[in-house]
Formats: C-alpha cells, structure tokens, sequence
C-alpha cells in the first residue's frame, strides 16, 4: 500500500463503517496513516479536489498550498499542486510541482503522465528535464513509452523502446505501435465471448475473472489492490482501467477514478459493452464531484443498442 493510495482513501475511511470481511491489518494501517494528518490537512486537501472539479483553480491552489505548509513532503499534494497550475495555465509552477512528485515515485504513472502533459503545454521535449529527472529507471521509461503511445506520438514512442531492449512491455507495446502505424486493428483486450471460453492458463484472464467476481459483488476494496497490481503489470489492458477506476469511483476518490478511466479509453478496441460501462462510471465520477455537463457528455455517448 503506497502513500497515495491511503490519502485518497480517507474520504471513504472518515466516512463510513468498514466493512468487517475487510482484512484486519488494511483497516489499521489505514487508520495508522490517517493518523499523522489534521482534520485542517484532510478538509483543505479535500475542498482543494472539489473547487478543481469546478474549475475554481485558485481556490483549489490555494488549499494546497495549506496542504503543503502542513506537511510539505507529501507528493500527492505535489502532483495535485501540479495539476491545478496546469489547470491554471501557470506552467512554470505546474512543471516545478510535477517533478518534484515524480521523484518522489519515479515509477508512478499517472505523475509521469501529467508531466508530460505540462511539457506538451509548453511545446518542450522530455530532453529538457531529463537531467532532473532519474530517467535512467527502466520502470519511468516503459511509462513514458506507454504515455507517448497513449497520445498516438508512435515515433517518440519507438525512440523510447530502444532504450528498454527486449522487455516484455517492449515488444509488445512495439507491436501495437506497428499495427497503429499501418492502419490496423488488433484488440487490446483479452477477446472473450464467454466466461467458459477463457483460456485458464492466461494470468490476464485469470486476474480479469477475479475482478469481475469481485465488483460483481461489490467488494470494492478488494478489487482495488488487485486492480492497481495488474494494471501496474498490464497497462495495455484496458479493462484494468475499468475495473481499478470503477473501484476508486466507489470508495470516494472520483477525481482520481476519472483520471484511471480516461487514461483506459486510450487503449479501447472494438469493446463497446467495456467502452458503455467506462462511460457510465465516468458519469457518475463526474456527477460526484459536481460537473453535471462532463456528466452528460459521457451519458450522450452510451450506445443503448449493446
């Protein structure tokens, strides 16, 4: 369990009753974390992610800013801050604040993501920070890789996977980009038709059958580790998104849940049913925090024919 992930629990955490079949030492160490935070520190952080959901980027940076005199270390409030300058269009700071989270966790995906998008804004390549970044971790530069794909930049992509040799990740993020590059259409997903078909040596759909059971039943925050893990050793995997974004969604950390679930519509092909439920979780994250037209947008995007 990282840093991240308890902070942005603690919604859930102050909020309601866990539920007892959840393993004994998630709940202290949960509580044990909550602990070295103030009721100030949770309140400013957590007002901080709503006014951002409104577009009031000011107020959300000002919040953070507390945040960051309370326990100035803390690198979810780095990567907040960085996102809310960029929000803000104040690059100098959001670029300052999103380094400053990565390397805290260099192998931090969604930290890396948003750096690149603050560079994007500044029409800057990665080579003019590499020196303040650790990008020798093979873990940053298999993320910068997928992060290049994601925004169809298949040749920096490319670049980016001769430097990682024979990698798993490598070869087969290298033949997506070929397969994008000619024109064609291969499916990301595991295709299955029917549960029985799976083939049951196959982890992907071992560890996807897990999920589905659990949210199935709505044991959420067990789905999430779980989710996190193979999404951490699948990122191609589009419906790790789903599964990992429906389960921030239901344990009260929207925002976070709506960054999971945009990221996976990236890698979607020709799965409308896994594309109607992104959709859907995407609507109610969005209804969560306040924004009714981003809502409605993923709401009018549903094809009610599947």
């Amino acid at each position: 369990m990282n840093k991240m992930f308890f902070l942005w629990m603690g919604v859930a955490v102050s909020a309601m009753t866990w539920n007892t079949s959840y393993a004994q030492e998630e709940q202290e160490s949960a509580e044990v974390y909550l602990e070295e935070y103030t009721d100030e520190f949770q309140e400013n952080f957590f007002e901080a992610l709503k006014q951002k959901g409104i577009q009031n980027y000011d107020r959300a940076i000002e919040l953070l800013l507390k945040c960051k005199q309370l326990d100035p270390n803390d690198n979810v409030v780095d990567y907040e801050l960085s996102k809310a300058y960029l929000l803000d269009k104040k690059f100098v700071q959001a670029q300052e604040y999103g380094i400053e989270a990565l390397l805290s966790e260099p192998s931090d995906y969604w930290y890396l993501d948003n750096l690149v998008s603050v560079l994007e804004q500044q029409g800057s390549p990665i080579e003019t920070i590499k020196a303040q970044i650790p990008y020798g971790n093979q873990k940053l530069k298999e993320n910068l890789a997928l992060c290049y794909f994601k925004r169809k930049q298949y040749a920096d992509a490319q670049k980016i996977l001769k430097e990682l040799g024979n990698s798993s990740l490598a070869l087969e993020l290298g033949r997506k980009i070929n397969d994008s590059i000619q024109g064609e259409k291969e499916k990301i997903v595991v295709p299955i038709v029917q549960k029985e078909e799976r083939n049951t040596d196959d982890p992907v759909a071992q560890i996807r059958t897990q999920l589905e059971k659990l949210l199935a039943a709505s044991d959420y925050k067990s789905a999430l580790n779980i989710a996190k893990e193979a999404l951490d050793s699948y990122p191609l995997q589009p419906y790790f998104y789903f599964a990992y974004g429906t389960s921030l969604n239901n344990t009260s950390n929207a925002n976070m849940a709506i960054e999971v679930l945009e990221s996976g519509l990236d890698y979607l092909l020709d799965d409308g049913a896994l594309q109607n439920n992104m959709y859907k979780e995407l609507a109610k994250a969005y209804t969560s925090i306040g924004n009714d037209q981003k809502a409605n947008e993923y709401l009018n995007k549903i094809n009610s024919g599947l």
